[in-house]
């Protein structure tokens, strides 16, 4: 791929100003206090380095930037609410390249309950519009960790997933059109409400996943669903991961479209939740290796608490499941999330871990992780993996935490070969080395080794094509 012309020398004075009055002086930082919250990831992993960080208004703003970018061969970095996971929206270390922040497009554009969507300014954080169409009586179902920061224009870049993928699909799934301007500086004016369009490529699947290295998303027509007015929460516990599996596939067959969530939890991440959380408390009279949390909603009140339990009976009758609690207030559904939810979080007072986000076919998914488990400890003893995530559709958060008695940096230094080890275990069973945080810089490297020479030479001939000097993202994915 070939590089940008000014990444191999500083960018000067007057370039910087023929940006900065794209913007005006307010909207263009070069202070390093001012810069640093768009250079460092949030969990400090990744720190880059940019001599000037803008913050358009419009897309007419972001347009002239890029024109200006492919004048003199500049590099954008794009960024949303700088919550990504793998690197994607961070600069590197040579001061070269320009963050593009769209913290200040945040409006909503318009709505349209009748037609089940919504225009949103790329960014609206995903709790802003989640706010939006409940007001209006809808719901937009995506729904991850970070949504009070998270913006919609890195949602769709990264193709974010969630906890309800099960019944409504990806980002990907929940985008009918965007606005997108192009490594040209062109404007794509491609915010349709169409649910039926077969005129041709459907261009929109290229820039959704592709974070950032094709073009900045600016705008996106959001698909709407009625809003729920009832959710249940059922908790479960299971002596193994095949007796939870065979209770997946019963509860998915009882409760059909009823089913929002099936999150898979192992008993370590609930000590540690326990441990360091605020409000949790242990779930079940019993202890259990491993637990299943599943939700149901419903568009009529009434109907789910009575369904839920007599589910929930005849699985326990059944022995899918040891024991069960389901929810009996929006409290207790909310402290059974946080079991869940706060996992991740509650891992860090624990010393170092490795994270991977990774998918497998939901069939293989326990042996997958009892091989996972086995490799592990054969590689790291003592190491404490604590897997969880999205049962239902296969994605699970194959994370471990380091041996009680060990050194973090010595862990930590480990990642490499642990990673490799993890992935290639993964690719055994047919799955994907990122299910739902995408390539960034950390899996840059790793996704060439495991793509076909196929997968990459299509992928490179589309980067060419709309970006033949690499200004879009450098470094990323590629």
């Amino acid at each position: 791929m070939t590089k940008p012309e000014n990444q191999n020398q500083s960018l000067d004075g007057e370039l910087l100003a023929q940006f900065v009055s794209l913007v005006g002086e307010p909207y263009a930082l070069f202070q390093e206090e001012d810069k640093r919250k768009f250079l460092v990831e949030w969990r400090d992993k990744y720190v880059g380095s940019s001599p000037l960080v803008l913050l358009p208004g419009s897309v007419e703003e972001v347009s002239a930037i890029v024109k200006l970018a492919a004048e003199t061969k500049t590099a954008l970095v794009p960024q949303g609410g700088n919550t990504g996971l793998v690197g994607g929206q961070i600069p590197d270390h040579q001061n070269r390249q320009i963050v593009v922040s769209l913290n200040r497009m945040n409006k909503v554009r318009s709505i349209s309950p009748l037609s089940n969507s919504m225009v949103v300014d790329a960014g609206v954080t995903l709790l802003e519009a989640q706010q939006e169409a409940l007001s209006n009586d809808r719901l937009f179902p995506l729904s991850l960790a970070s949504e009070g920061s998270c913006q919609i224009g890195g949602n769709i870049s990264s193709n974010a997933g969630g906890i309800q993928v099960l019944k409504y699909g990806m980002m990907r799934d929940l985008v009918l059109g965007l606005e997108v301007v192009l490594p040209s500086g062109e404007i794509w004016h491609g915010l349709t409400d169409l649910r039926k369009d077969n005129t041709g490529y459907d261009l929109k699947h290229l820039f959704m996943g592709a974070e950032g290295t094709l073009g900045i998303i600016t705008a996106a027509t959001l698909k709407l669903f009625p809003k729920p007015l009832e959710r249940q929460v059922g908790f479960v516990g299971c002596t193994s991961l095949e007796q939870l599996s065979e209770f997946f596939n019963f509860v998915s067959g009882e409760t059909g479209s009823f089913l929002s969530a099936f999150e898979m939890i192992c008993r370590t991440g609930v000590e540690f939740v326990l441990k360091h959380g605020s409000q949790s408390q242990e779930p079940l009279d019993a202890v259990f290796p491993w637990y299943g949390l599943i939700e149901l909603e419903s568009t009529k009140e009434g109907l789910l608490g009575g369904f839920l339990e007599d589910v929930l009976g005849r699985a326990l009758e059944r022995g899918f499941i040891e024991d069960g609690v389901i929810s009996s207030s929006e409290a207790q559904r909310k402290n059974l999330w946080a079991l869940r939810e706060e996992m991740s979080e509650m891992q860090k007072p624990e010393g170092g871990s490795i994270k991977h986000d990774v998918s497998v076919p939901v069939a293989a998914i326990p042996q997958f992780i009892k091989q996972g488990n086995e490799l592990v400890e054969r590689m790291i003893p003592g190491a404490r993996p604590v897997p969880f995530g999205h049962f239902g559709d296969g994605n699970i958060h194959y994370n471990i935490s380091q041996p009680v008695d060990m050194d973090k940096q010595a862990f930590l230094e480990q990642w490499e070969p642990l990673s490799n080890a993890v992935y290639d275990l993964v690719l055994e069973f047919g799955g994907s080395i990122s299910a739902e945080h995408g390539i960034g810089v950390m899996k840059r490297d790793l996704l060439a080794e495991k793509k076909s020479s196929v997968e990459m030479n299509l992928m490179r001939t589309i980067k060419q094509s709309l970006d033949p000097d690499n200004i879009m993202n450098p470094g990323k994915v590629f």
